[in-house]
C-alpha cells in the first residue's frame, strides 16, 4: 500500500535517513519494506545473538505489516513490560495489535497504566469511538462506492479536485521517472484525469502544470481561490537529491502558480513535510510533519501564509486531533476537518476521521467515518465536494481487498456527509442576571425514556463541550446547586440545527432573586402600591408579580407566603380587611399565571399591625413615611430548609 511509502517512507526513512551505522540484514530488509524476508532474517539473527529493543520492535512492526497481529502484540507487550518508556509511536502500535486480536480489555488495561501520562483527550476520543462503532453503522446512508477506472496495478492515491479534473499521485512507470531504490518502483509523480458526471475517472496522464522533476512529486492540493497548486517534492538541485548533514533526504512543500512560477513554502534539510491543504478563508496552510516534539509520529499542523510567504510558526492542532499514532491528509469541507490516523481505536490500520470545527477554532471529538469509507486495511486521502447531480461526490485511497493495485482511489456518491452520526454541542452556561459564566455547572443529556446518557461539568468560565452518539430525541439540561434548571427537548432536524453554532444555556442563581427583609427571605421585587383603598392588580403590580411567576417556574420547589401590610391611615379593622383582600388578590394572580396552588401556602393580611416606623395612629407623618409601611412581601418559607 502506498501509505507504506508515503507515510512510512516519508515518516521513517526521511526522518532517519541513511545514518552511518551498522545494520543487520534484517534491518536492511525491514527498511526496504521486505517484511516477510525481514522476519526470516531477524529469526536467524535471534538464534545467533540477542536482538536490540529497536530490532525487536522492527520485528513486531514486520508482523504488523503482514497481518500477524498476535505475534506482533506478543512482542510489543513483552517489550512494554520490560521497558515502560516505550515510544508513543510503538505504544500505539501495541494497542493497535491488541485491538486487532479482539483483546479490548487488554487495551483498556494498558491505557489505565498510562492514564496519568496520556492526554485526557486521547482517553475521551478512544472511549467515545469504541462506543460509537459498537452502537452505530452507516446503514442509513445510501453509499455508492466505486473503484475508479483510472487506477493501475501500481499505487494510486491522494486525489485532489482540480477545476473539472482530478489530480492524484502514482508510482506507475511512465518513462519520465527514475526507479527509487528502496521500493523498486518509479519515483512518485502527479497525474491528471477528467471526471464524468458520476465521478468516474478515466485515462490519466502525467500532469504538466508543475515543473518537471526526476524525483518525487506527490500529494497535490489545488486552491481554486489562489489558482495555485501545493504539492510535496524531494529536496534536490534538479539533477541530484540533496542530503542534510545527518544523511537525510527530506521532502518539502512547494507551490506552483497558474503562470508556472514555483517557490518552496516549507523546506528543511532534516524535516519532511507532507499532505498540504490550503484554507483560503484564513490563509492557513495545513500539513503533516514530525518535528520530534509532537504527540506521536506525524502530527497535523498549520501555518499562516500570505501569497506563499510563511507568516507564522507551525501550530500543532493539539491532542484532540493528534495522537500517539500518525495523523496525515487534512481536508476541510463545510466546517469539518477530515484526516486520517492509525490510532489504535480505528477499524483498520489507517482510518479516516471527521471533526467539527467550532467557532473558536477548537475541535470536537474526531469520529470514525465507519464501515464503507473505512475498512480493515488502510484508508486515507479523503476529499469531498458538492455535486449538483448526485448530492456529494468524494474520493479516498485504500489498499482494501479487491483493488487493482497496491493502493487504489475509490470514489463515492452520497446524499449526506458520511460518518457515524453524533450530537456535538459546545457553548456556555451563563447566569441570566449577570451574564457571567456559571463555574462547574452540570450539563446533562437525557434520552426520550428519561435515562441519563451523559453528565459533565462546565469549566471555571462556564464553558462546556459534550458529544454523544446521535439519538432522535434528546433533552438538554444545565443546572447547579441553588440555580434554576435549563431544560429543553429537541428532535431530529432540530438537533442538526443546534450543532451549527454555540449552544448557550441560561440559568438563574436563587440568591440573585431573593433578599432579606424584616428578618425573612423574600423574593426580590421593586416596591409597588395598590390604588388607594383598592385591591385590584394593576398592570404595574402585575409586572412585578410576573417576576414571582418566573422564579416559581425556575424553582418550583419553593414554598411561599404572601403578606400584605397597610399604613395606619384609616380604621384598624378596615385596614386589616383591605390587606387581606390585597394578599388574596396577589395569590389569585399568581395561581392564574400558572404557579401551583400547593406552592402558595398562605396569603395573610396584617393591616397596620407591623409598622416599620413610628407613624401610628395619632402621629403626624409625611406621606413618604406612611408609604414605607404600605407594602406586600412574597416570603420564601423553606429557603433555609432547601439550602
Amino acid at each position: 500500500m502506498k501509505f507504506n511509502f508515503v507515510a512510512i517512507f516519508f515518516i521513517i526513512l526521511s526522518s532517519l535517513g541513511f545514518a552511518q551505522q551498522k545494520k543487520s540484514k534484517g534491518d536492511i530488509l525491514f527498511f526496504e519494506y521486505s517484511y516477510n524476508q525481514a522476519i526470516i532474517e531477524y529469526q536467524k539473527e535471534l538464534r545467533e545473538t540477542k536482538l536490540s529493543n529497536a530490532q525487536y520492535l522492527n520485528l513486531a512492526d514486520s508482523y504488523m505489516k503482514i497481518g500477524n497481529y498476535k505475534k506482533a502484540s506478543d512482542i510489543y507487550v513483552d517489550i512494554f513490560q520490560k521497558d515502560t518508556t516505550m515510544s508513543k509511536y510503538h505504544f500505539n502500535k501495541m494497542l493497535q495489535s491488541l485491538s486487532k486480536t479482539s483483546e479490548l480489555e487488554k487495551v483498556k488495561a494498558f491505557l489505565a497504566t498510562k492514564e496519568d501520562k496520556l492526554p485526557k483527550e486521547l482517553l475521551e476520543n478512544s472511549s467515545f469511538n469504541y462506543e460509537l462503532i459498537a452502537t452505530n453503522s452507516n446503514d442509513e446512508l445510501d453509499f455508492e462506492i466505486f473503484n475508479i477506472s483510472g487506477n493501475s496495478e501500481k499505487a494510486d492515491f491522494s486525489p485532489t479536485f482540480y477545476k473539472d479534473k482530478l489530480l492524484f499521485s502514482s508510482d506507475r512507470p511512465d518513462g519520465s521517472k527514475n526507479i527509487y531504490g528502496p521500493s523498486g518502483e518509479a519515483y512518485i509523480n502527479i497525474y491528471e484525469s477528467k471526471m464524468d458526471l458520476q465521478g468516474n475517472v478515466k485515462d490519466p496522464k502525467p500532469f504538466k502544470g508543475i515543473s518537471d522533476s526526476k524525483f518525487h512529486r506527490a500529494t497535490p492540493y489545488y486552491s481554486e481561490e489562489l489558482n495555485n497548486i501545493f504539492y510535496v517534492l524531494s529536496n534536490s538541485d534538479g539533477e541530484n537529491l540533496q542530503f542534510s548533514d545527518n544523511g537525510k533526504n527530506a521532502l518539502s512543500i512547494g507551490m506552483t502558480t497558474a503562470q508556472g512560477s514555483f517557490k518552496f513554502i516549507l523546506r528543511d534539510p532534516d524535516t519532511s513535510f507532507y499532505y498540504p491543504f490550503y484554507e483560503a478563508s484564513t490563509g492557513r496552510l495545513f500539513f503533516a510533519a514530525d518535528f520530534g516534539d509532537g504527540y506521536g509520529g506525524t502530527d497535523i499542523y498549520f501555518v499562516y501564509t500570505n501569497d506563499g510567504v510563511i507568516m507564522s510558526s507551525p501550530t500543532n492542532l493539539g491532542p484532540r486531533i493528534n495522537t500517539p499514532g500518525n495523523e496525515i491528509a487534512p481536508f476541510i469541507f463545510e466546517n469539518s476537518l477530515y484526516f486520517s490516523s492509525d490510532i489504535f481505536y480505528g477499524l483498520g490500520g489507517m482510518d479516516i476521521y471527521k471533526s467539527t470545527i467550532h467557532s473558536d477554532n477548537s475541535f470536537s471529538i474526531p469520529i470514525n467515518l465507519g464501515p464503507g469509507i473505512n475498512s480493515s486495511k488502510d484508508d486515507f486521502g479523503f476529499i469531498i465536494k458538492n455535486n449538483d447531480t448526485n448530492g456529494l461526490l468524494g474520493y479516498f485511497s485504500s489498499n482494501r481487498d479487491g483493488g487493482k493495485g497496491g493502493d487504489d482511489i475509490y470514489g463515492f456518491n452520497v446524499k449526506e456527509k458520511p460518518g457515524l452520526k453524533t450530537l456535538a454541542l459546545k457553548g456556555k452556561v451563563v447566569n441570566l442576571t449577570s451574564n457571567d459564566g456559571v463555574s462547574k455547572a452540570q450539563v446533562r443529556l437525557i434520552d426520550k425514556d428519561g435515562k441519563l446518557i451523559k453528565e459533565i461539568l462546565a469549566n471555571e468560565n462556564g464553558e462546556y463541550n459534550v458529544e454523544i452518539p446521535f439519538q432522535n430525541n434528546i433533552t438538554i439540561e444545565a443546572t447547579k446547586e441553588k440555580h434554576s434548571i435549563f431544560s429543553v427537548t429537541y428532535q431530529d432536524n432540530e438537533l442538526e440545527a443546534i450543532q451549527e453554532k454555540a449552544f448557550n444555556m441560561g440559568i438563574k442563581f436563587l440568591d440573585d432573586l431573593v433578599e432579606e427583609q424584616e428578618g425573612q427571605t423574600v423574593i426580590k421585587l421593586k416596591k409597588f402600591y395598590f390604588d388607594k383603598r383598592q385591591s385590584n392588580i394593576t398592570p404595574e403590580i402585575a409586572q412585578e408579580l410576573d417576576k414571582v411567576v418566573d422564579v416559581m417556574t425556575r424553582f418550583p420547589q419553593l414554598q411561599l407566603r404572601v403578606e400584605s401590610h397597610t399604613d395606619s391611615r384609616g380604621g384598624s379593622s378596615s385596614n386589616f380587611a383591605l390587606s387581606q383582600k390585597r394578599a388574596d388578590a396577589i395569590k389569585k394572580y399568581l395561581l392564574e399565571q400558572g404557579v401551583q396552588a400547593g406552592s402558595v401556602l398562605y396569603s395573610i393580611g396584617y393591616g397596620e399591625d407591623k409598622l416599620l416606623n413610628g407613624c401610628k395612629d395619632g402621629v403626624f407623618c409625611l406621606d413618604m413615611l406612611h408609604n414605607k409601611n404600605e407594602r406586600s412581601l412574597i416570603v420564601v418559607l423553606n429557603y433555609n430548609i432547601l439550602y
